[in-house]
């Protein structure tokens, strides 16, 4: 893919499971403005949901990431938002009812 390279993130605990697909949005100014857009908005463009929030936001901040959101309760849900370094808000979460 020229310049950019194609990588995709499995869990360790089931290879595979669901897989994510991380693109470069160079080649496609209509996603680069979205993804601008979505995060001055402050909305995650993904969400993956979690067995305890509050785990494994504490792990992730171990690990360094930066969170723009910490754990919020809201309609039956407890939610998280992180920047993942690559012009993406991302939100994890666990229902709560």
């Amino acid at each position: 893919m020229g310049e950019a390279r194609w990588l995709t993130v499995t869990s360790p605990e089931n290879s595979d499971g669901p897989e994510l697909l991380l693109e470069p949005n160079d080649g496609y100014p209509a996603m680069k403005a979205l993804k601008e857009s979505l995060v001055k908005d402050g909305i995650p463009f993904t969400a993956f949901e979690v067995d305890d929030i509050d785990a494994e936001y504490d792990r992730l901040r171990k690990l360094g990431v930066k969170f723009t959101t910490e754990p919020t309760e809201y309609d039956g849900a407890k939610f998280a938002v992180f920047d993942d370094t690559c012009g993406n808000l991302i939100q994890i979460y666990q229902e709560t009812d």
